[in-house]
């Protein structure tokens, strides 16, 4: 169960996301399925089901487990819908997690494609990957 702080802190992100929308709490409570005071409950950091979060994500364009990522911490990730194909949705990595993802790609890749690099030359591959793109201003 989320600590009172962490309930405090997705109460912040949940009403910020909600004005940046120009959503009215009970529209908002609409679009998601959910009572106005189930809603009031996560802006004022009060607990609520689980299964409640979820509907919270996708009314404010986050990705699924948003809510739960700010409760342990995280940051939520927005999503948007692709211009290129109806149903899909694009997501955009927070730049804080950009080079962790891009090190695991890496190391994913050069796993699955030789097999003869030793576990630390990948890991050196994919630093070397990753400060490469640093220096490129990607990073």
């Amino acid at each position: 169960m989320a600590i009172p702080q962490d309930l405090a802190r997705l109460a912040r992100y949940v009403t910020e996301r909600r004005h940046e929308l120009q959503l009215a709490r009970t529209k908002a409570a609409d679009a998601a399925g959910m009572s106005k005071d189930t809603w009031r409950r996560v802006e004022t950091g009060q607990p609520v089901r689980d299964s409640k979060y979820a509907q919270i994500d996708r009314t404010l364009h986050w990705a699924t487990g948003s809510c739960a990522s700010v409760l342990e911490g995280g940051e939520p990730v927005t999503v948007e819908p692709s211009a290129a194909k109806a149903g899909v949705v694009i997501s955009k990595v927070p730049v804080a997690d950009l080079a962790s993802e891009i090190q695991r790609a890496v190391e994913s890749a050069s796993i699955a494609t030789t097999d003869n690099l030793s576990a630390a030359q990948i890991r050196a591959l994919s630093a070397k990957v990753v400060d490469r793109l640093r220096e490129q201003g990607v990073l």
